[in-house]
């Protein structure tokens, strides 16, 4: 189907019904399903890993050889800082007592003292299902504060304890973060139009595109085997919403220019579509394909992601470009009051500039002195990386979360008076026949506190020998220690042993993200150099644009780095960084494609110097306005209890702003001026034949409101 035939539906007199008609039935299906997607959710993925590194072999061999190892495990540790009291000891007894209804097995494990006397571990591994485990957790909680005497301190923590604080950290905040955001894009829209209706139809349109969006992705997800977790799920909402009003934005706009040249609104909507149609569309195709891009990850969180924001992103883009314009043209004029737009016969020879005075000024500026604002431009953003030094990579497990949660309490207590590994041991896997030389090779490694005894496996094959470390499991001594036990253990001959736990899996998820961030990177950067390349028909222009986003990726991380290390997380999450640029790349780029096809499209009438003042002075209003929507959104993910939320939340805005400010209002007009049409090489802009000027439509149709 053509572009005008794609365009010219939802802008048709009756094929606006037809359009109105399809949506509402889509929504009818796939509105239901949306509100069941947290039920496909499998947040395992979270913190999985790719089945072939070492500690993902080593958590399927135990589980094979050792039924229970799959179970969670709960920690109750009992403090007090004057020594433990003989009713200390006995509340200890009565709980471990107490536990084994929710024990594995039946049975707990005698209490461990710490060696100053002042701490006591009771730990056991939950039994039952997902359901089971969080009701057992939570009547644990409360059995640790029954009969507790007076200045004893008591906390539940190990990987029962933080999944069940995961839960409750996140109980309704898929609800609260799309309130969060809707509230977000409707006051920025309110601001944007100064209209009190103008607003809602974007706003609600936007709501349409996430309800199917989030019933496509259910789907995919009970039917196609699609991975979706919390994450992914966080990230739709606010891509669709984000893009989506992005979108709106950009047709709006256009659409009200259209109607000052056409009396006709359904002409004006066909027009504006057809000419916006190209840039949403290569916009929409940056950042799918570069989210698709994400497949070729290893880890399992980072690779789920590409798809389920794919399906949001394609969602927008059908929204935006038959339900929105359908809606708009039934609506008529009077939706952008008090400010409507009327029509002039002169409209179409006027200089459309005219409203755009901030915008004149800032091309003025810009055209004045090109080299030395690029210039200028291009210091300051470099100015801004500085401000990377601030963070590093690897978020301890106890920061996770905005405020301290019980299991981080407990892990707290227990580093105090145990070795810092007590909690989280690594846990190696060896043949049942070399269990003597595995045990003697471990208690030979530098930062291994102490090693227990070997546990055969109930078929005599395996070993399973805990090895509690010296040093805290998110510490990089700690990853120090696990890879010179990794090395001893496999120097054994005949062991076949294999090193997991939750220090193991840190140091396998680091080696996992850094082989993502060298494939990932190159391939979303291969993917958007060719797009532009096909969008703009030119080669010098893309790579300019391709080396303005790595600059500007780069200065939001900086700028990002001051933000955060005074809110208090410069530690990244290692996943953090690479779905950062996924964003920054695809998503900044589209104001830059925005520009572009703009000045190309006036290049070709007025010239090269000419055309690209106009654009930057006709798109500098909504490409800002739709820069700062997208910020917000993102910056929506403030509201949740994660600091990695957090941190993604103010990369990706601040990056948008920077985008959105310097890098596309300044810097690549500026360059393009300064390298004049060479911008465009090989090709040129070809020149299309004059618009005609509209004629004027019966009186009849103008006093209707058309």
């Amino acid at each position: 189907m053509s572009r005008q035939r794609l365009t010219g539906l939802p802008s048709g007199r009756r094929g606006k019904y037809a359009v109105l008609v399809l949506w509402l039935v889509l929504v009818a299906v796939a509105g239901p399903l949306s509100v069941k997607l947290s039920e496909v959710q499998d947040n395992a993925t979270l913190g999985a890993l790719p089945v072939g590194v070492e500690s993902s072999r080593a958590t399927a061999r135990a589980e094979a050889a050792f039924p229970d190892s799959d179970r969670p495990l709960a920690v109750a540790v009992y403090v007090r800082d004057g020594g433990l009291t003989a009713a200390d000891r006995a509340k200890a007894d009565a709980d471990r007592t107490a536990f084994a209804r929710y024990a594995d097995g039946g049975a707990v494990s005698p209490a461990v003292p710490s060696e100053d006397g002042r701490a006591l571990l009771v730990s056991f591994p939950v039994a039952g299902d997902d359901e089971r485990r969080a009701t057992a957790v939570s009547e644990v909680k409360e059995r640790l504060d029954v009969d507790a005497p007076g200045g004893l301190r008591t906390a539940l923590t190990g990987d029962a304890a933080a999944e069940s604080d995961v839960f409750d950290a996140f109980a309704g905040m898929d609800v609260a973060l799309l309130l969060a955001t809707a509230a977000t894009v409707a006051v920025l829209l309110l601001l944007t139009y100064r209209s009190p209706v103008l607003w809602l139809v974007p706003l609600v349109t936007v709501g349409v595109a996430n309800q199917f969006a989030g019933g496509v992705v259910y789907l995919m997800a009970r039917y196609g085997g699609l991975a979706v977790d919390f994450q992914s799920q966080t990230i739709l909402t606010v891509l669709v919403f984000g893009v989506g009003v992005d979108y709106a934005l950009l047709l709006i706009a256009r659409y009200r220019e259209e109607l000052r040249r056409h009396a006709d609104r359904h002409e004006a909507m066909r027009v504006a579509l057809r000419r916006s149609f190209g840039a949403i569309c290569a916009s929409a195709a940056t950042v799918a394909v570069g989210l698709l891009c994400l497949l070729a990850a290893d880890l399992p969180s980072t690779r789920g992601l590409g798809p389920v924001g794919a399906v949001g992103i394609v969602a927008a883009l059908l929204a935006m470009t038959t339900l929105l314009p359908a809606v708009l043209v039934l609506c008529g004029r009077w939706l952008f009051w008090p400010f409507v737009p009327r029509w002039s016969p002169t409209a179409a020879t006027d200089d459309v500039t005219v409203d755009h005075g901030i915008w004149r000024r800032v091309a003025a500026a810009v055209g004045g002195r090109p080299r030395a604002v690029w210039i200028g431009t291009a210091a300051a953003l470099v100015a801004l990386t500085v401000g990377i030094g601030n963070l590093s990579i690897g978020l301890p497990g106890e920061e996770s979360f905005t405020t301290e949660v019980g299991s981080v309490t407990g892990q707290k207590l227990i580093a105090a008076h145990y070795p810092g590994g007590a909690t989280a041991p690594a846990e190696i896997l060896a043949t049942a026949g070399t269990a003597d030389e595995v045990v003697a090779a471990a208690r030979a490694v530098p930062g291994v506190a102490r090693v227990e005894a070997a546990q055969p496996s109930p078929d005599g094959t395996w070993v399973r020998v805990p090895a509690v470390l010296a040093d805290t499991p998110d510490s990089d001594a700690a990853r120090t220690t696990v890879q010179r036990l990794r090395a001893a253990v496999h120097a054994v001959p005949g062991a076949d042993a294999l090193v997991g736990g939750q220090t193991a899996t840190l140091v396998d998820e680091e080696r996992t993200v850094a082989r993502d961030n060298r494939v990932v990177i190159p391939l979303v950067l291969a993917v958007v150099l060719v797009i532009l390349v096909l969008l703009l028909r030119a080669l010098v222009a893309p790579l300019l644009l391709m080396v303005s986003v790595v600059l500007s990726y780069a200065a939001a991380m900086g700028a990002a780095g001051l933000l955060l290390a005074a809110l208090g997380h410069p530690r990244l999450f290692v996943g953090v960084p690479l779905q950062a640029f996924l964003f920054l790349v695809a998503l900044g780029v589209d104001y830059t494609i925005f520009l572009m096809t703009r000045a190309r499209e006036e290049t070709a009438v007025l010239g090269h110097r000419a055309g690209v003042l106009r654009a930057l002075t006709v798109t500098g209003g909504v490409i800002t306005s739709a820069g700062v929507v997208l910020a917000a959104t993102f910056g929506a993910l403030g509201v949740l209890p994660l600091v990695p939320s957090i941190q993604m939340g103010v990369i990706v805005a601040v990056g948008i702003l920077l985008d959105t400010l310097l890098v596309r209002s300044l810097l690549i007009p500026a360059l393009a001026l300064d390298l004049g049409a060479r911008t465009w090489w090989p090709g040129r802009p070809a020149r299309p034949a004059a618009r005609p000027t509209p004629p004027a439509p019966p009186a009849r149709r103008v006093l209707a409101g058309s």
